[in-house]
Parts: structure tokens; sequence; C-alpha cells
């Protein structure tokens, strides 16, 4: 195995927190709706979120061209860039696919771009084994002109990256982090324990988020705080602040929506509807195969939206406008400029 020097390394941003993995917001023809999308990332920003992950799974990735990747891409840097009074936010950008020489040209264009890292999916449909999960991780790494997070997500890609071959692939240089989304306690818990202190373990599942931070996990790439930022960014810093009952209390009073984002339909199909009754985005449109959520499903997310909270009345009418400006977070731990 080769040897590397941990030590020698240069752009190496350090993620923690709560990272959205942003939707991609369609007109109902099926265009990505750039004003839409502009709002959303404005609005995550002012809520106080801690990063953002454009074309992920929830930004619909498979079906996007490479011009919209590196658009909306460009579109969340410019944004992140905006506010002089802050540092700007970590953008982590999407650019694994199947194929590795394709990812490898994704990840270059990406950090063409300025991104400060790259979300890398496990190859899906091939079913690599994890000598060929490993070397497609290290071509990325060694190639792609980014640090890297791995991101596992077996129950999507068909193949689960083993504890021990993401434990060798830790001592790559640019590998950063692990988006885990096994749902195997065991496997995340040896992960967070032996992996190199500067390697970030990532939450890939929002109703994991505490577990992950309970076992020394630094946070979690997000579904849920695309509707409430403010409030995933508030459980990360609780938990890191040791603050363990307040975490739970941000958990559980959330828990609902984590889930309810993964009922009716596969991801990000009853986000989107989510946002779309909470007046974030003007169409909850998907590209094929996925289609919006159907009615009976609708509903009972509506009336959780409700008692949530995060919508006043039974017709669904938003707390948060919708304008040309970027939408205010209706959640209690965002700045105060960003409160509805």
């Amino acid at each position: 195995m080769t040897s590397y020097n941990r030590t020698a390394r240069t752009r190496r941003p350090l993620l923690r927190g709560a990272f959205t993995a942003l939707v991609t917001p369609f007109t109902p023809d099926g265009a990505v709706d750039e004003t839409a999308f502009r709002r959303l990332v404005s609005w995550q920003v002012l809520a106080g979120i801690d990063g953002l992950v454009p074309c992920g799974t929830t930004g619909e990735a498979p079906t996007l061209s490479p011009d919209e990747r590196d658009r909306l891409i460009e579109i969340t840097l410019e944004i992140a860039a905006e506010r002089p009074s802050r540092a700007r936010i970590a953008v982590v950008a999407g650019t694994g696919t199947n194929d590795t020489a394709a990812t490898i040209a994704a990840t270059r264009r990406a950090a063409a771009l300025g991104a400060d890292a790259a979300l890398v999916v496990g190859p899906y449909y091939n079913r690599p084994d994890q000598r060929m999960l490993e070397s497609h991780f290290r071509a990325v790494a060694d190639e792609g002109d980014l640090p890297i997070v791995v991101y596992n997500v077996p129950s999507r890609t068909g193949s689960n990256l083993e504890a021990d071959t993401f434990l060798r692939l830790a001592s790559h240089p640019r590998v950063i982090a692990i988006k885990e989304a096994s749902g195997n306690l065991e496997q995340i818990a040896r992960i967070c324990r032996e992996r190199p202190r500067d390697v970030a373990v990532l939450a890939g599942d929002d109703a994991w988020t505490l577990p992950v931070l309970a076992l020394g996990g630094d946070g979690v790439v997000s579904v849920a705080s695309n509707e409430v930022p403010g409030e995933m960014a508030a459980l990360c810093a609780a938990a890191r602040a040791g603050d363990w009952d307040e975490a739970r209390r941000i958990h559980e009073r959330w828990l609902p929506l984590m889930l309810a984002n993964f009922r009716g339909g596969p991801n990000p199909v009853p986000a989107k509807a989510a946002l779309l009754q909470m007046g974030l985005i003007g169409s909850d449109a998907t590209r094929r195969p996925l289609l919006p959520l159907e009615d009976g499903p609708r509903e009972a997310l509506a009336t959780l939206l409700r008692t949530l909270g995060l919508v006043e009345l039974p017709s669904g009418r938003a707390i948060a406008p919708r304008s040309e400006e970027a939408p205010r977070a209706t959640t209690s731990s965002a700045p105060e400029e960003a409160v509805a």
C-alpha cells in the first residue's frame, strides 16, 4: 500500500457541523430554476448553516447534465462568498458517478470553480468489491485536484464500503471525511474510534445525527436542513459544546420531520413537497424517473408541517415569503435577521 505523508497538505478544510444536501429546484417544465436555487442557498447562509452540498443525491445529480452541475456549484460558491462579515462557509460539491474517469473529470471542474471539497459517492450499479472501491476512491483523490468526502450509502449503490477499507483510505492526504449512511452502528462506531483525528465522520441520515455525534462524529450531511437549517446547525453545535440535553431536545423536536422526508417517495420527493408548502421553492417538480409526491402523503406531510410550525394555515400558506429576496428562516436557532 502506498505510504502518504499526512502533514504535506494544502487546502484541507475542517468539516464540522451541519451541511445541507441542497435540493435542485426545477420549473414545471423540468428546467433548473436558478432563481429559486439562489433564494434557497441565500436563506441557508442567512440561517447559519455550516456548509453546503450542491449536486448530491438530494440534488438529483444523476439526472443533471455536467453543465447543470457546474452551474449549480458555481451559484453556490458565489452566494456563499457574499457575506463579508463572516468567513465563507464550506462548499462540498457532489461530483461522484459510477464511472471513475467521469468522476475525476467532474471533480477537476469543481476544483477549477473553487469548491472546498468533493462529495464522492460509491459507484452505483457496477457493484465493485472492496479492492475496486478502494482503487476508485484513491484514483479520485490522486487525480481530482480536491480533498474528497467518501460517501458510503449501500442502500443506493448496492455496495458497502467496509470500515477496514475506509480506514486504509483515510491515510490518503486528500481523504478528509466520510459521509456514513450505512445504518450499521458497529461500522460507524469503529470508524469514529480509529480514523485519524483530522478526518471527519459525518452522518448521512438526519435521524442518525445525534448517535453519530455521541460516538465522536463531527456532523451531518442533512436533508432536513433544507427546511430547518438553523436547528440542524444548532444540534451539532450543542453536541460539540457538550450540551447533550439541548442536542437531544433538538433531535426529538425535529425527528418527525427527519423521518417524513423519506415517506411517500424517495429522497428528495417529500423534501421538495415540504419546501413548496413552506414557500421556499416555487415548484416541487422532479426529473424522471422521480415524480412529485402523491396526494395522500402530501396531505399527511402538510399536517406535520403545521404541527411543527413550519406552515401557518390549513391551506398550506407558507411562513417564509416567496420573493426575489432570500426567504427567511422559521427556526429559533437561526440568526435574528433570518427569523420570520
